[in-house]
């Protein structure tokens, strides 16, 4: 892809073309937040997806939750939801939860606040990051998210970022996160 927008965003795009997985993408202003990007968005026809990282109480788990953008996720219900599906499918629950520090988001997946996504899982070399997406975004043909760059979008289909995960080696799991 001739497209380049920063080292990290190409890293991305060279991933993913090395594994051939497709995806387009577009350049457009920084936008750090969803109200900001919502202006440079593209009418693609896909779900945008809204990524927030987290840690448990202990701070020795860390999480990465996709959504619908759409959407707002209150921590205190994900917690009880988080609880009651993973305790019911024999996993351990993560328990109290709270934004990770810009530190630790650095350290784990490599980015600033403003650019985490799922891409980011690429620098996570220790499969430290459990990814927990919404059950919803089962339902969406294309998928779209910063490619750990806010200043540029990747749009993917849905099994194509199915596959794309299956290859990262994260731990993942759909679950109803509202």
């Amino acid at each position: 892809m001739s497209l380049s927008i920063s080292p990290r965003a190409d890293r991305v795009f060279e991933w993913l073309a090395a594994r051939d997985i497709p995806f387009s993408c577009y350049a457009h202003p920084e936008g750090k937040t969803i109200e900001e990007a919502k202006r440079w968005w593209q009418d693609d026809g896909s779900v945008h997806c809204k990524n927030i990282f987290l840690r448990n109480h202990k701070g020795n788990q860390h999480y990465l939750v996709c959504f619908d953008c759409n959407h707002n996720l209150d921590i205190h219900d994900l917690e009880h939801r988080l609880k009651e599906q993973l305790q019911a499918a024999g996993q351990p629950a993560p328990g109290k939860l709270s934004f990770a520090s810009p530190e630790r988001m650095m350290r784990y997946l490599g980015l600033e606040p403003g650019s985490v996504s799922p891409f980011g899982l690429i620098n996570d070399a220790e499969h430290h990051v459990i990814l927990f997406l919404d059950s919803r975004l089962r339902k969406a043909d294309l998928l779209s998210f910063h490619p750990n760059d806010c200043r540029g979008t990747v749009v993917i289909h849905r099994a194509d970022f199915e596959r794309y995960l299956s290859l990262i080696g994260n731990q993942y799991e759909y679950l109803d996160l509202y």
